[in-house]
C-alpha cells in the first residue's frame, strides 16, 4: 500500500508533466519570436513588419526618415497622399530591458496629433507571459494607450487628475514588465514626436560665459571636463574582444571661447563663430581608435549622421551634412591623434550649452549566440565647467525615474508593508518571551501574532498585493548578478523588493523558518487549512509521514531547485517555465479560474492533501524553500535545546515540520519555527524532564524556582544543573548542535593574527593531510580540477572564455571541492562565523557551504571581471 504522502508525491509528478506538456502549446505568439535578419538595417521597415496592424487606415509607407528612425503613414501612394501618422519600432528608439533583462519588441502606431493608433508586440522574452500569465494579458495592456496621447504623463497605477497623471492598469504579478513596457512605449513616442513638431521644443536660456582669455592643453581640457571621451569595447556589441575599441571618440564644446580657443587655435575659433547664426551651438568629435565609423558608411550628400546623436534633456538633436563642418586641426597641446573628425552645429534654438548633454553613438549590437542584431546606444555626458559660465551651472531637475514614481504613489501601502515586515521580525526576536508566557495548553502568547501574520500574508500580501517570492526571482537575480544588474528593475515592484530584504537578513539570522513558517503566503494558506481542518473535527484524518519516508522526500525540493538552477544555466526561459512546479502565480497572482485545468488541478491537489498532511508543498516540493535552506545552514541564532531533549521525544512528536530527529537535534534547514519546542522548553508541566524535577520538589517541599536560559529550574544551592538531567540524557549527544561538536587540532590555542590566517586557508584551500591519507586519489585529481578553474578564470579575464562557459567550470569546481572537503576537511561553522563553533558536517552541509561560499567568490570574480570590461556575456 503506498501513504498519502507517497500518492500525493506521485500525483504531483503526473500534474507537472501534464503542464510541461502544455508548455510548447504555449510557445505560439510573440514569446521569443523570430524577427527579419535584416530589420534593424532595412530601408522599407515596413515590408518587412505589419505596419497596417498599427495604423489602420494606412496603406502606403515611407521608408525610413529621421534620428532616431520612423516611418510615414499615408492614406494611398498617389502623388495627392494624405500624410496619417507615423509608424515606430521601440528599438530603434530605446532598448529598454524589461525583466527578462531583453527588450519587449513593440510596433507603435501614431496618428499626426500624437495619439496613439495602435501597438503590436513582436517579440518579448517574459516567461511570466508565457504560462504564468497569458500573453494577451500584454496586448490587452497595450491597448489601454490607444487614444491616448504622447504629450499626456501616463504611469502605471491609478490615475491622478489633481496631478495631471493618466493611469494604466497593471498586470497583476508582472509590474516590472509593464513598467518596462510604458517607458518604452512613451519615451518611443516622444522622439518621434519631437522630430514632427507634435511635441514644441524645450526653452531653455542660453548659455553666458566667463572667459578669462586663458588657453589650455589636451591634459588640462580632459581634467576639467571640456573635453569627454566616448568608448565603446568590441565585447559590447558582441564582437570579440580585441587589443583595439569598436570605436573611441573624444568631443567637446566649441561656444565657450577659452575652450573653443584652446581647442581650435585663434584664427579658426573666429572663422567658426563667423559662420554661425545668432543661437546656434558647435562641438567637435574626434575618433582615435577603432575600426568603427561615427560618421557611418552609408552617408551620402543630403542624407544624415546616423551614427551620432546630441541628446539634451528629452530633446534629441540629429545632423545633416549641411550640419557639419570640416575639423582640419586641434590646437591644444598633447591632444591625441585621430583619423575621423568634425565639426557639428545644433541649429535649434531649443539647445543650451549651459544644460548638461549627451553624446550618443547609434549602433547595432550583435547576440553572439544567435546572431540576431539588437539596437544598441552608447551614450557619453557632457556639461561644460561651472567656472566657464557665469554664475555657474543652472540648476537642473531630472524628472524621476519609473520606480521612484511608483513609491511615491504607494507610499502608505509600502510603509504599512515595511511596518509589517519589521513587527514580524521584532515579535521573532522576543520568542522567548513569548514562548515564556505560553504552555502547551495555551499558545496563545505566540499564536495570536503568527495567526494574525498569516492572515495578513494570505489576504494582504497574497491576494492584496500579490507579493508572493517565487524560484523564478532567485533565479533572475542570480542571472542579474552575474550579467547584467539593473536596479531600476527591481525597485519598480516594491512589495517584493521589501519582502526579499526582509527574506536575505532573517535567513542568516533566523534561517529559513520565520518566512517560510510565518510569512509565505502560499505556506501560510496551506497551514491555515490544516489548522481549520483540525477545527472542525477532521484531526482523526490527519497524519504525518513516517519518519524514514519523510527523510527521504525531503529532498525531493533540493532535486528541483538544482535541477531548475542548472537548467536557467542554458536557458532562462525553460527554466521559468519548467517553475511552474510553484502553484503561486495560479494560486495569486492569475486565479485559478484563469487558467487551464492542470494549473487549477495541481492547486486543489495541494491544498487538499494539505487538509491531511501539514504544508506537504514546504516540505517536499518547494524550491523557494530549498534555495533559502541552505543559507539557513549558517544562521546565526538557533532554537533551544536542552541536553535531557536527545532522550526525551515530547517535542519531536509534536513538530509538525518533522524537523527535529531521534536524538533531539533540529534541522533548522527544515524547521519552520512554529516555536512550539520552544514552548515545551519552559513549560513546567509539558516538558517531562521540567515536569518530574516540578514534581520532585512539590514532593520534597523544596522552592520553585525560575526556568533559566539552559532550559533548568535555576539550582537550589548547593545544588547543580546537572542533578537535574536523566543518567541516559547525560550519556548521550548534545542536541544543541546540529551534528557533533569538533575543532580542527590546527585552530587550537592560537592568536588572532593566526587566526586570520588559518581562517582564510580553511576557505580557500579545501585539501588536508587526512584526506590526503584517505583518499590521495581524489585529492590529486581535485588539485587538477583546481588548476583548470583557475587557468578558466585567466582565459575569462583575457576574454577567450564567455561567462556561461567559466560558470561551467566553476559549478564542476564546487562539486569536487565538496568531496574534497568531505573526505579531509569535514567540519563546518554554527552560528556567526567570528566563533570557533565547529561541528561534523554532513553532505548537505558541506553541498550548503561550499555552494554558497563559491557563488560569493564567483559573484565577487565576475563583478571585478565585468568593471574592467574584461568579461564576455
Amino acid at each position: 500500500m503506498f501513504s498519502l504522502g507517497q500518492r500525493f508525491a506521485a500525483f504531483c509528478f503526473a500534474l507537472f508533466m501534464a503542464l510541461a506538456l502544455q508548455a510548447p502549446r504555449a510557445h505560439a505568439g510573440a514569446y521569443e519570436a523570430e524577427l527579419p535578419a535584416n530589420l534593424a538595417s532595412t530601408p522599407d521597415m515596413c515590408s518587412l513588419l505589419p505596419c497596417t496592424e498599427v495604423f489602420p487606415g494606412a496603406t502606403h509607407f515611407s521608408e525610413r526618415k529621421g534620428q532616431p528612425p520612423y516611418v510615414e503613414a499615408y492614406d494611398n501612394d498617389s502623388a495627392q497622399k494624405k500624410l496619417l501618422g507615423y509608424v515606430m519600432l521601440s528599438t530603434d528608439i530605446t532598448d529598454t530591458p524589461a525583466y527578462s533583462g531583453k527588450p519587449v519588441v513593440t510596433l507603435i502606431g501614431m496618428d499626426t496629433k500624437g495619439h496613439f493608433v495602435g501597438l503590436k508586440v513582436l517579440k518579448h522574452s517574459e516567461p511570466i507571459l508565457l504560462l504564468g500569465i497569458p500573453e494577451s494579458a500584454l496586448i490587452n495592456f497595450n491597448n489601454q494607450y490607444v487614444g491616448k496621447s504622447v504629450t499626456d504623463t501616463i504611469e502605471v497605477g491609478p490615475s491622478r487628475p489633481d496631478e495631471n497623471v493618466t493611469g494604466v492598469d497593471a498586470i497583476s504579478g508582472a509590474t516590472v514588465t509593464v513598467v518596462a513596457q510604458n517607458q518604452v512605449v512613451m519615451t518611443s513616442g516622444a522622439a518621434v514626436a519631437r522630430q514632427t513638431g507634435i511635441i514644441a521644443p524645450t526653452v531653455r536660456e542660453p548659455a553666458k560665459f566667463a572667459t578669462t582669455g586663458q588657453k589650455y592643453d589636451w591634459a588640462q581640457l580632459v581634467k576639467m571636463g571640456a573635453v569627454q571621451q566616448l568608448l565603446v569595447k568590441p565585447e559590447q556589441v558582441g564582437l570579440p574582444r580585441g587589443p583595439e575599441p569598436f570605436i573611441e571618440l573624444w568631443f567637446g564644446d566649441l561656444n565657450q571661447p577659452d575652450i573653443g580657443r584652446s581647442v581650435l587655435g585663434d584664427n579658426a575659433f573666429d572663422s567658426l563663430r563667423s559662420r554661425l547664426k545668432e543661437g546656434e551651438n558647435a562641438l567637435f568629435v574626434i575618433k582615435t581608435a577603432g575600426q568603427e565609423s561615427f560618421k557611418g558608411s552609408g552617408f551620402v550628400r543630403g542624407g544624415i549622421f546616423d551614427r551620432v546623436q546630441v541628446k539634451q534633456g528629452a530633446d534629441s538633436f540629429t545632423f545633416r551634412d549641411l550640419d557639419s563642418y570640416n575639423l582640419y586641426g586641434l590646437e591644444a597641446g598633447g591632444a591625441p591623434r585621430y583619423t575621423e573628425s568634425a565639426i557639428f552645429i545644433i541649429r535649434s534654438p531649443s539647445f543650451s550649452a549651459a544644460y548638461p548633454w549627451k553624446l550618443a553613438f547609434l549602433g547595432n549590437r550583435v547576440d553572439r549566440a544567435t546572431g540576431h542584431r539588437s539596437f544598441a546606444v552608447f551614450e557619453s555626458k557632457y556639461w561644460l565647467p561651472a567656472s566657464s559660465l557665469e554664475g555657474g551651472r543652472p540648476k537642473v531637475e531630472e524628472p524621476a525615474a519609473p520606480w521612484v514614481r511608483i513609491w511615491k504613489s504607494q507610499a502608505l501601502p509600502i510603509s504599512l508593508f515595511g511596518l509589517l515586515l519589521v513587527a514580524v521580525t521584532v515579535v521573532y526576536a522576543l520568542r522567548e518571551r513569548l514562548t515564556r508566557l505560553s504552555t502547551h495548553k495555551n499558545k496563545w502568547p505566540v499564536n495570536g501574532f503568527k495567526y494574525t501574520f498569516w492572515a495578513l500574508s494570505i489576504f494582504w500580501i497574497g491576494f492584496g498585493y500579490m507579493a508572493q517570492p517565487s524560484i523564478t526571482q532567485v533565479l533572475t537575480w542570480f542571472h542579474s548578478l552575474l550579467f547584467q544588474w539593473t536596479w531600476s528593475l527591481f525597485l519598480s515592484d516594491p512589495f517584493i523588493f521589501l519582502f526579499w530584504i526582509f527574506i536575505i537578513v532573517t535567513v542568516f539570522l533566523f534561517g529559513r523558518g520565520l518566512f517560510c513558517g510565518w510569512m509565505c503566503p502560499f505556506g501560510s494558506l496551506q497551514e491555515a487549512i490544516f489548522k481549520i481542518a483540525k477545527a472542525i473535527g477532521l484531526k482523526r484524518f490527519q497524519t504525518a509521514l513516517p519518519q524514514k519516508w519523510h527523510d527521504r522526500l525531503k529532498w525531493v525540493k533540493y532535486a528541483v531547485f538544482f535541477f531548475l538552477l542548472t537548467v536557467s544555466m542554458f536557458s532562462m526561459g525553460l527554466a521559468e517555465k519548467l517553475a511552474e512546479v510553484e502553484p503561486f502565480k495560479t494560486t495569486f497572482l492569475v486565479g485559478v479560474m484563469n487558467r487551464a485545468w492542470p494549473y487549477g488541478l495541481f492547486v486543489a491537489a495541494i491544498l487538499g492533501v494539505s487538509i491531511f498532511i501539514e504544508r506537504p508543498y514546504c516540505k517536499y516540493i518547494c524550491p523557494l524553500g530549498a534555495s533559502l535552506a541552505m543559507p539557513s545552514t549558517f544562521r546565526w541564532f538557533g532554537l533551544k535545546r536542552k541536553q535531557d531533549c536527545n532522550s526525551c521525544k515530547a517535542c519531536a512528536v509534536g513538530c509538525g515540520a518533522q524537523a527535529i530527529d531521534a536524538d533531539g537535534r533540529i534541522d533548522h534547514r527544515e524547521c519552520l519555527h512554529c516555536l512550539d519546542c520552544m514552548i515545551l522548553y519552559t513549560d513546567t508541566k509539558g516538558c517531562p524532564p521540567l515536569a518530574k524535577e516540578r514534581k520532585r520538589r512539590e514532593k520534597d517541599g523544596l522552592e520553585i524556582t525560575p526556568i533559566g536560559k539552559n532550559g533548568y529550574f535555576i539550582p537550589i544551592h548547593p545544588a547543580k544543573v546537572e542533578d537535574q538531567i536523566s543518567p541516559k540524557a547525560k550519556d548521550g549527544v548534545d542536541p544543541r548542535m546540529p551534528t557533533d561538536r569538533t575543532l580542527p587540532a590546527h585552530k587550537e590555542d592560537v592568536g588572532l593574527l593566526q587566526w586570520l590566517w588559518l581562517e582564510l586557508r580553511d576557505h580557500l584551500w579545501p585539501w588536508s593531510r587526512e584526506g590526503w591519507h584517505s583518499q590521495r586519489a581524489l585529492q590529486i585529481a581535485g588539485l587538477a580540477l583546481a588548476i583548470a578553474a583557475t587557468i578558466a578564470w585567466v582565459q575569462a579575464a583575457l576574454g577567450h572564455l564567455s561567462s556561461g562557459a567559466i560558470i561551467g567550470w566553476w559549478f564542476g569546481w564546487s562539486v569536487y571541492e565538496v568531496l574534497i572537503r568531505l573526505s579531509g576537511r569535514r567540519y563546518v561553522k554554527d552560528g556567526p562565523w567570528w566563533r570557533d563553533q565547529y561541528r561534523v558536517a554532513g553532505v548537505m552541509d558541506m553541498m550548503s557551504y561550499v555552494g554558497f561560499k563559491n557563488l560569493m567568490i564567483g559573484a565577487a570574480l565576475f563583478l571585478v571581471l565585468k568593471t574592467l570590461g574584461w568579461l564576455i556575456a
